[in-house]
């Protein structure tokens, strides 16, 4: 039986090109730096969120000179804190779980952008510059309401951060 010849270059051309795609997805399933959330933390309670010290009273709390950590909670159908009041030129570290079902975290106009799941905790840090206020979205299917799921992220000036915080206080 003669094989002619370009049909075995396209014969090579595809059993290479099979080769190339297996390894492709190999890399990107064992590549450097791919891990899920839980591998860096232990799971949480998504049902008792109020006996977390860090999700019971959602909040933003300084913790270094001008570093911040938001803690944030999503549910169905809104976020707690919102707004999240943040101060500008500063280091914010937000850390995000879902008492619910799996949210989106997504400050618009930014490239802040987690997925929340029940019982993790997504954890992701933004700098901020000048007050502007921001539109926080769910962008992943959360139910029937997902469509109306949203918040916002307000960056204001250090004094009036540092007055809404000695407000919320008394």
């Amino acid at each position: 039986m003669h094989i002619h010849a370009y049909e075995k270059l396209w014969l090579a051309c595809s059993v290479l090109l099979i080769l190339f795609l297996i390894g492709t997805v190999t890399y990107g399933a064992v590549g450097p730096g791919v891990a899920m959330v839980a591998d860096s933390e232990q799971p949480i309670d998504a049902q008792n969120l109020d006996e977390d010290d860090r999700f019971s009273d959602p909040r933003v709390e300084q913790v270094g000179e001008n570093e911040y950590a938001a803690y944030v909670v999503a549910y169905q159908f809104g976020f707690s804190p919102d707004p999240i009041v943040v101060p500008e030129n500063s280091r914010v570290t937000f850390y995000v779980t879902s008492r619910d079902v799996t949210h989106g975290f997504e400050v618009a106009g930014t490239n802040a952008n987690t997925m929340v799941i029940p019982g993790e905790v997504s954890k992701l840090t933004v700098e901020t510059d000048e007050p502007q206020e921001y539109g926080l979205i769910c962008n992943e299917y959360c139910g029937a309401a997902h469509h109306a799921m949203e918040g916002k992220v307000t960056v204001v000036s250090q004094s009036e951060f540092e007055s809404q915080q000695g407000g919320d206080s008394e």
